[in-house]
């Protein structure tokens, strides 16, 4: 695990499992949040986001948290040698989402960009939920695993799970004594 790609819809726990691998790992995390939006939450413009994006995929090792344009998306998971795939039910999702704006009108959520407005990105991560069975989809899935037999792919669908794959991971760090 030296590059990993973590994606999934919105209010799914991406940017907290990231930041734990990070921390787990010592491997950079980049969370692309806080690349693709300037810290009023405007889009930065492409140019700017896609020369970020190929920096990171050079690097030797990377945890990349989200999910942003399609093209680069795919360049992540073709540059990848770990995809971890969260994908709660759609009813879950809306709760976590609806968490998440509750607990950021007190605390920033994690992996939330600087200065961004919790209230329009709440209500974007809605409208981008309705939107997901469109592409996060049994569809998706088994392009996804198709197209990646040289990789390790997680697919994480609920909470006790996610759980578990933390724990996991906490294990085997522990084990391999780093």
């Amino acid at each position: 695990m030296k590059k990993i790609a973590v994606f999934g819809k919105p209010g799914s726990g991406k940017s907290i499992l990231s930041k734990d691998l990070a921390s787990m790992t010592g491997i950079p995390l980049y969370q692309l949040d806080s690349i693709l939006y300037e810290k009023n939450g405007e889009q930065v413009d492409l140019k700017t986001y896609h020369s970020k994006h190929e920096v990171m995929l050079s690097s030797d090792s990377w945890i990349i948290d989200g999910f942003d344009l399609i093209e680069p998306f795919n360049k992540r998971l073709k540059a990848a040698d770990t995809l971890i795939y969260i994908d709660l039910p759609y009813f879950v999702s809306y709760y976590l989402v609806t968490k998440r704006l509750l607990k950021g009108l007190i605390i920033k959520p994690e992996g939330w960009p600087d200065g961004s407005s919790i209230l329009k990105g709440s209500l974007q991560s809605y409208k981008t939920l309705k939107l997901c069975p469109k592409f996060w989809n049994d569809g998706f899935l088994q392009k996804l695993k198709a197209a990646s037999t040289d990789k390790s792919i997680y697919v994480i669908s609920s909470i006790s799970e996610l759980d578990e794959f933390v724990l996991k991971m906490r294990n085997i760090k522990h084990i391999q004594g780093t």
